[in-house]
């Protein structure tokens, strides 16, 4: 899944959020709170609709500031292993002359063991949690 909008702010502005997790919870749908920092790997403490936190691992698995970056989520020997193959992030920033900066967001996840029906409705959270971040993003600026 992927989604782009152009912000109205240079793609170095822009870095300063997108390339510190700890920003994620101002702009990253469900995300309440960035821990356990260390190098490349992060966890993501999410809030479920029924506010349960739950936590994620990721690691930071390309950067290229102001421009690039790329984190996947640690599947295996996680309760996210039944269901994901594997997930990835990545985030581009491109300068769109004075208007701004074209800011495109791509979800890759590979799902386990679900039909056509389901996909579909991975696809459809996709968007909207990519929507979601597009318009934190917006929002801070």
């Amino acid at each position: 899944m992927h989604r782009s909008r152009t912000l109205p702010a240079p793609p170095h502005e822009l870095w300063a959020i997108v390339g510190d997790t700890h920003h994620l919870p101002r702009w990253w749908p469900r995300v309440t709170r960035v821990e356990a920092v260390e190098g490349d790997a992060f966890t993501q403490v999410l809030a479920t609709g029924k506010g349960v936190p739950v936590r994620a691992d990721y690691r930071i698995v390309e950067s290229a500031p102001p421009a690039l970056l790329r984190w996947e989520q640690q599947v295996v020997n996680t309760p996210f292993e039944r269901i994901l193959a594997s997930s990835s992030v990545e985030v581009r920033l491109e300068p769109a002359g004075e208007a701004g900066t074209v800011v495109s967001l791509a979800l890759a996840q590979r799902m386990r063991g679900l039909g056509t029906l389901g996909g579909f409705m991975v696809r459809s959270a996709a968007r909207r949690q990519l929507d979601g971040a597009l318009d934190g993003l917006e929002a801070l600026l």
